[in-house]
């Protein structure tokens, strides 16, 4: 037994006992040190790894997997005897100081990790938004409609609802690395296979397959910052990742337009997307470590195999073998069955939705408005797209200046995480969002009587709302759920992804239909009636956590 179970077994029960909440917030000090916080982790690790692949922590490994007789052993042999105390043989951390431990890693390591993994998910953002102003190019030259063409931003936005579901269990089982390598790599070759297209069904089904393959910087690297950072960061982390999802698919327009409807043409607008990919997925090969603790002491227990010689030494997460029934019972549905069976999950998952879903209504919305309205050029009319980017950066230094509060708070609660605080940021976006729509569309309805500059200020107003909103709400369901942070990432993400795809396509009627004016109407309205999920969630959130099987007892 090593010195982390020795110092730890005396004051914790097992995770599997009913008093585990109990157990483990006795067994803290009154102030939490970053080492305890790092101990607590590595037994929350435990417990998950238990959860996701079955393992057994007694000394007895079961032979057989789904009842099934097992083959001769071989060579006229018997099968032999299993180990004695097997414990003996699990490898782990040497202490909560051990350097190995991704929360012990040096600031400098953890912020060139947060660099390049939020430098690859603004690509995967622009990408979405890119292929929106090239709509026009294509359904002129593939001779198809426009709403046609539109659906190759919508099918992107689809891959990334249906992406998570696969890449977040992965991340799980095999580690953090595995997955995004993978995940950029499919995205950078099928950006390729789009701008090198020359049909229409083979742009829609490679940008579906390039959101797709994107999607895993979306579902995972929120999870790769909690596996890095400990509470008093993570927030500041994931406030650069919300920059990075929401700034992408607004500065690409701006990009995009003048790319179009210059002498390179739409396709260079995949071309450089698939330019970005391919640096990103470098510079995660070549400086970006695996975060998550369980698949490095996998790491771990193979070096020490071979430098030993000693086949039994193992880690935790190599105890139980997969089986696929198995596997798809604990890890590609929990995803689905947390947003089913978790009012958390549930409704904030609709905010969100909502809220993403707009960013991309409003990439149609602002060229009705702008280019159509105020008879802007093409690449011209994408620049009121600038207010709404500084919305966004102004909402994310709202939401930084709230941190001391939240920090305060943190170890009052012997510095463990106090999910309800990052929800009054929400609060003040929600009240901000439904103004910037009401704003923009009713000033943007008069184009021969109000100047551009009123409803393009309106995107302030409309940015910071959205940040504020998406990003407070997507640390409040990692910090409500923490080692299911990647699977809640997935089911936010499937349901989000899934509004983002449908909102473009109806925009265009909505506008035209019910008017400028009326549609933004209907839209903040909507906002407005949205405003008391986190009031709710700041009043019983803590109520609500205690009930739920996937939260821990903070």
């Amino acid at each position: 037994m090593t010195d982390l179970e020795r110092n730890g077994s005396a004051k914790s029960a097992d995770y599997d006992s009913v008093d585990t909440g109990e157990a483990i917030r006795d067994a803290l000090t009154r102030h939490m040190s970053h080492q305890e916080q790092v101990l607590d982790r590595v037994r929350s690790e435990r417990y998950f790894t238990k959860e996701t692949i079955g393992a057994d922590d007694g000394d007895h490994l079961d032979l057989t997997l789904s009842g099934k007789p097992l083959p001769p052993f071989g060579g006229g042999r018997l099968y032999p005897p299993l180990p004695p105390a097997r414990e003996a043989y699990v490898v782990d951390f040497d202490g909560p100081g051990d350097p190995d431990h991704p929360l012990n890693w040096s600031t400098r390591k953890k912020l060139k990790i947060m660099a390049i993994l939020g430098f690859a998910t603004m690509g995967v953002a622009w990408g979405s938004s890119i292929f929106a102003t090239a709509t026009l190019e294509v359904s002129e030259k593939f001779h198809v409609g426009v709403l046609v063409a539109i659906l190759g931003m919508s099918l992107y936005v689809c891959g990334f609802a249906s992406g998570p579901l696969c890449w977040a269990p992965m991340s799980e089982l095999y580690g953090r690395r595995l997955p995004i390598i993978v995940g950029v790599l499919g995205f950078s070759v099928f950006n390729l296979a789009v701008a090198r297209a020359y049909d229409i069904q083979t742009i829609l089904i490679c940008r579906f397959f390039g959101g797709f393959f994107g999607a895993s910087c979306l579902a995972v690297v929120p999870a790769t910052f909690n596996d890095i950072f400990t509470n008093e960061w993570r927030g500041t982390a994931l406030v650069c990742f919300s920059g990075a999802v929401f700034c992408g698919p607004l500065i690409a327009p701006v990009a995009g337009g003048f790319i179009v409807n210059s002498y390179l043409g739409w396709r260079w607008s995949e071309y450089i997307t698939m330019i970005w990919g391919f640096f990103s997925l470098a510079l995660i090969v070549l400086f970006v470590e695996e975060t998550y603790a369980p698949v490095v002491l996998v790491k771990k227990a193979a070096n020490l195999r071979r430098r030993t010689g000693n086949w039994g030494i193992h880690a935790r997460l190599e105890q139980t073998e997969l089986d696929f029934k198995g596997l798809i019972e604990r890890n590609f549905s929990r995803p689905a069955k947390m947003l089913v069976t978790e009012p958390i999950m549930f409704l904030v998952s609709i905010y969100t939705a909502f809220i993403y879903g707009m960013l991309y209504l409003l990439l149609e919305a602002y060229p009705i408005i702008f280019v159509e309205g105020y008879r802007m050029s093409a690449s011209v009319g994408e620049l009121p797209y600038i207010g709404m980017v500084i919305g966004q950066l102004l909402g994310c230094g709202v939401v930084l200046s709230f941190e001391p509060m939240t920090l305060r708070a943190i170890k009052a609660n012997n510095n463990r995480p106090v999910p309800e605080m990052r929800l009054l940021p929400t609060i003040i976006g929600g009240i901000v969002f439904p103004i910037g729509m009401f704003w923009l569309t009713w000033s943007g309805a008069y184009p021969e009587h109000v100047h551009w500059i009123v409803p393009t200020l309106a995107g302030l107003f409309i940015g910071s709302g959205i940040i504020l909103i998406f990003l407070t709400l997507l640390t409040y369901l990692i910090e409500s759920y923490m080692i299911f942070a990647a699977s809640a990432m997935a089911a936010n993400t499937f349901l989000r992804s899934a509004f983002a795809a449908g909102f473009p396509l109806a925009a265009g009627a909505m506008f035209r239909n019910l008017g400028v004016q009326w549609a933004g109407t209907l839209l903040g309205c909507v906002g407005i009636l949205l405003m008391p999920v986190p009031v709710l969630f700041y009043i019983y959130g803590k109520r609500l956590r205690k009930l739920s099987k996937y939260a821990p007892d903070l």
